[in-house]
């Protein structure tokens, strides 16, 4: 695969990432318009938005299958337009059935999506032989800085949620369609491992955690934590401010967004970090700022003081996921070869979503049961957890035969001026 292709599919990937990133914020953001507008009680609000993640991990584990018989960038290339349709789909339904269906299609792609996009990060990753994969979650944190921006401005206008979703679906998905013409694993070979070397084997990853696959367990787990800690931000950090620490109701929307801001900050610059101190290191103080962050939360005396731990807390959690879709990607395609690599990313991924359901959940029954700073605390704790798991992180990425990518001789990764 020549320098030219890899810089191609790295953009096209990139504006993937930017686009899902914006797609989702603008469903999350907007939560509220679609309980009123279909009528949703808030008994049954929470039956809904357990089911989208739930749709999504099932949508990630028939991505394990799928992704043997077809590329990982053709699942990518029609997923995302379906998940563009569902969200408008979303704005545009009169009835409870249609916000059902919509927001059960939206569940299942996603899950395809995030798993077939993270498997291209992965593997062009390899294909580099260093890390980029960082800079592919910075283009998905500014996409949903930009789409949290419109759907605030959307509410401010009173702009329904067809007239909010319609114009900015018929631009973002032709722009991820047209993009998907250059993803890396579209040339023929290119995902074909060399036939002179001895074939990898290939546990059956469809199944539940087998023996040969109790290697990514810890990453499992640092994925779950991880966005247990992220769930809690973004479902808590308002009310935390504003009902524990004092805050306005104004203020009270500053700490997601200083959140937000620091993950693209900490994305934006964490591959050179990777590349200078490598992954253990950069994955150990992530976990240890986070923590820190959500120490400096439980003990705040005020709300500019939370503020500070939240901004915090962006810039430590934010490394550690790209690099455990990197670490399980890069310990399975060793073990068991491509094939292994894209399952190992496809099971992580649904681990993404086990600590989202969990996340909110637990820290508010805490919250009600003991105190809020104390409820904090969790998050803490499963963070630094993270600490010693980060050996399982390995070395630095090293460039390799894989199967979105032609044999070569050239080492890309070190001799491209390019991206």
């Amino acid at each position: 695969m020549t320098d030219a292709r890899l810089r191609h599919g790295r953009i096209s990937l990139a504006i993937s990432f930017f686009v899902q990133g914006v797609v989702f914020a603008l469903l999350v953001t907007r939560i509220p318009a679609v309980q009123d507008r279909y009528g949703i009680s808030d008994g049954l609000l929470p039956a809904f938005l357990a089911a989208v993640p739930i749709l999504a991990g099932a949508g990630s584990i028939g991505t394990e299958r799928l992704v043997k018989r077809i590329r990982p960038g053709s699942v990518l290339r029609w997923s995302q337009p379906v998940v563009c349709l569902a969200l408008l789909g979303v704005g545009a339904g009169d009835g409870f059935e249609q916000v059902t269906v919509a927001l059960a299609v939206f569940g299942l792609a996603v899950g395809a999506l995030d798993a077939s996009m993270n498997m291209l990060g992965v593997s062009l990753q390899r294909a580099y032989g260093r890390s980029i994969m960082l800079g592919f979650h910075a283009a998905y944190s500014l996409g949903g800085i930009v789409g949290a921006s419109l759907a605030w401005a959307g509410a401010r206008w009173g702009l329904s949620l067809i007239a909010l979703y319609g114009p900015l679906m018929a631009v973002l998905a032709p722009a991820a369609l047209l993009a998907s013409r250059w993803y890396a694993d579209r040339a023929d070979g290119a995902d074909r491992v060399d036939q002179r070397k001895p074939r990898a084997q290939v546990v059956d990853v469809a199944a539940p955690p087998t023996p040969g696959m109790r290697f990514l367990l810890p990453l499992c787990l640092v994925m779950a934590f991880v966005y247990i800690g992220d769930s809690t931000v973004a479902n808590w950090s308002a009310k935390y401010l504003r009902d524990v620490l004092g805050g306005s109701e104004q203020l009270s929307t500053v700490p997601y967004n200083v959140y937000m801001a620091m993950t693209l900050l900490g994305r934006a610059v964490g591959d050179v970090g990777v590349r200078r101190f490598g992954p253990v290191a950069v994955v150990r103080a992530g976990a240890v700022i986070a923590a820190g962050g959500f120490g400096v939360v439980a003990v705040a005396p005020g709300a500019w003081v939370g503020i500070a731990g939240f901004t915090v807390l962006g810039l430590g959690l934010c490394v550690i996921v790209p690099q455990t879709f990197a670490a399980g990607g890069r310990l399975a395609f060793e073990r068991l070869g491509p094939e292994g690599s894209d399952a190992a990313v496809a099971r992580l991924n649904i681990f993404n979503y086990v600590g989202f359901l969990v996340g909110s959940p637990l820290v508010g029954a805490l919250g009600e049961a003991w105190s809020h700073r104390g409820a904090m605390l969790v998050p803490l704790l499963l963070v630094l957890v993270t600490v010693p798991y980060a050996r399982a992180f390995g070395p630095e990425p090293r460039p390799i035969p894989c199967r979105h990518e032609r044999p070569r001789t050239t080492d890309v990764g070190r001799g491209s001026n390019g991206l």
